[in-house]
């Protein structure tokens, strides 16, 4: 295998992934996708991106692998860090969520290329709980968009008065976002940042910090739309949700808990399957 059969299959994979600073159409799709196709794409498509490097990056070209993990690594710590500062600015719902997926998938490609069985374990457990997570943050942007039609944050403030059962649901999925433990999303990024500090300590601690930004970009978004006095007359006009959206998000809700309160039957699908890939991915090819 020659370098540049790695650097084709990370051409293909990093745009879908998306990985910076090939990231910039995931923001602009969401923003012009309907509510079911952000879900779609946010927790099932951007899998295929990390899924393909497990499946052909890995196991086809492993010395190449090897040789430029750096690459990867800063590539996804940059997406972590840079990323987290960027939906922080954001004013539109949607596109804080897509950037805030750059930065959690960052997460997969940082555990996967640092090579130990917590890192990639980690990086696949934090894919199946972002499709959780953003997909439930998707959906509850397009309850909102389907009474108000607008996703600018601006344009609600105080909806908990109005809607305080879906708030609640909010506040749950906001808090998994940002990685807050007894939710899906704390269960891998832990993993990946206990990996990376087994591996170096300055990858663990910048990979960390993404944790500060999740929670100061989400918190503040949930304080601006949903918390404080209500905002104007579209807001005070919102009726909550009704059983069929109570009912979708509470099998969302139940997932994230399970997901972070039980993560067991996740990992032990996946133990033999990593070590076997691990194992596989040490064995030079070149001699």
């Amino acid at each position: 295998m020659k370098p540049g059969d790695f650097f084709a299959f990370f051409a293909a994979f990093s745009v879908k992934v998306p990985m910076w600073p090939v990231h910039t159409w995931l923001p602009d799709a969401h923003v012009e996708a309907p509510t079911g196709g952000s879900v779609v794409l946010a927790a099932i498509m951007l899998k295929l991106g990390a899924y393909g490097f497990l499946r052909f990056s890995l196991p086809i070209a492993p010395d190449a692998s090897h040789q430029w993990a750096w690459l990867i690594i800063a590539l996804s710590l940059i997406a972590v860090i840079y990323i987290g500062l960027v939906a922080l600015v954001q004013q539109d719902m949607k596109k804080l969520v897509a950037y805030s997926s750059i930065a959690h998938m960052g997460f997969c490609t940082l555990g996967f290329f640092i090579f130990s069985e917590l890192g990639m374990s980690g990086g696949i457990v934090q894919m199946v709980s972002h499709g959780f997570v953003s997909g439930a943050m998707f959906l509850c942007i397009g309850v909102l968009y389907d009474r108000v039609h607008s996703r600018e944050i601006a344009a609600y403030g105080g909806v908990v008065n109005t809607m305080p059962k879906f708030s609640a649901y909010v506040l749950l999925f906001t808090m998994a976002n940002c990685g807050l433990p007894g939710t899906a999303g704390f269960v891998g990024e832990w993993m990946v940042i206990l990996g990376a500090v087994q591996a170096n300590f300055w990858v663990g601690l910048l990979a960390a910090t993404a944790l500060i930004w999740g929670a100061a970009y989400s918190l503040w978004m949930f304080k601006r739309v949903y918390l404080g006095p209500v905002g104007n007359a579209n807001v005070r006009a919102l009726l909550d949700i009704g059983s069929r959206e109570f009912f979708v998000m509470a099998l969302l809700a139940i997932a994230v808990l399970y997901m972070g309160l039980y993560p067991r039957p996740f990992t032990d699908v996946m133990d033999a399957s990593v070590a076997e890939l691990l194992r596989h991915v040490a064995l030079s090819k070149l001699n």
